[in-house]
């Protein structure tokens, strides 16, 4: 399968270059068939220029940019519009992710025909490097409420970076998350809607550069109103926006 990796990004002129470099040195290691997708979106600072330049060394490279409106979600759906793989995943600018744990996505997909892999920080095998306390704190809370609301085992939906297949994607459409909260909307339609998906322990560093785009006192209540969607269609859709199975092929006798 071909992967395209969507890097959603705003004003990441320091960290860009060494995420980019990085992600295509593994995937070019590995042989894995990929393209990256980094929607600007939108940069004041000097994020396209370093973009520009990257494509001359990154074949793989491709970027927009996104001309609004803007914030992470919206960046993360331009990509999800565009992208030309079988599989795509999430994956941030700031260096927090690993691109060997995208590795070990890609193949977990492969081998077993997986719907979806989601990564946790929080199973054994995870990390987290410099996490700040209180964002730790309230991480756990929001993926408690979470598992309890949804009736779920699943312990890290807050966490951006996971891996879809194309069909997935088409299939939890339409998106409604315009920020932060786009992180939940994607796993737990997911899941909603019966696609399948495995646990792929994986690790998280807090970025080196510039500051972090999530404003934790803006996003409660539109967490809590994705939440509360797919909670209404877990419960009361009567299956309505349900993963179509493929019906077996038949055998005809000549």
């Amino acid at each position: 399968m071909k992967l395209s990796v969507v890097i959603p990004a705003y004003n990441e002129e320091e960290s860009i270059s060494d995420t980019l470099r990085s992600l295509y040195q593994t995937l070019k290691k590995y042989n894995i068939p990929h393209e990256i997708f980094v929607t600007n979106d939108n940069s004041k600072d000097g994020t396209l220029r370093v973009l520009d330049e990257l494509s001359l060394e990154i074949p793989s490279l491709v970027y927009q940019t996104n001309p609004g409106p803007n914030g992470f979600g919206y960046a993360v759906r331009f990509g999800l519009e565009r992208f030309s793989g079988d599989c795509v995943a999430v994956f941030m600018a700031d260096m927090s992710d690993d691109p060997e744990d995208l590795v070990k996505y890609y193949f977990k997909m492969v081998e077993g025909d997986y719907d979806c892999v989601f990564g946790s920080r929080w199973e054994k095998g995870g990390k987290v490097i410099d996490y700040p306390a209180l964002k730790k704190v309230i991480n756990r809370v929001a993926n408690f409420i979470v598992r309890m609301v949804m009736g779920i085992k699943y312990n890290d939906t807050t966490n951006a970076f996971k891996l879809y297949k194309r069909e997935t994607i088409d299939g939890i459409k339409p998106f409604l998350a315009p920020h932060f909260n786009l992180t939940i909307e994607l796993p737990l339609k997911a899941i909603v809607r019966g696609y399948n998906y495995a646990v792929v322990p994986n690790s998280w560093t807090n970025r080196k550069y510039g500051e972090s785009k999530l404003k934790i006192k803006e996003m409660g209540s539109r967490y809590f109103f994705i939440l509360m969607y797919c909670f209404i269609e877990k419960f009361f859709s009567r299956g309505d926006y349900m993963k179509k199975s493929v019906a077996p092929k038949k055998e005809v006798s000549r």
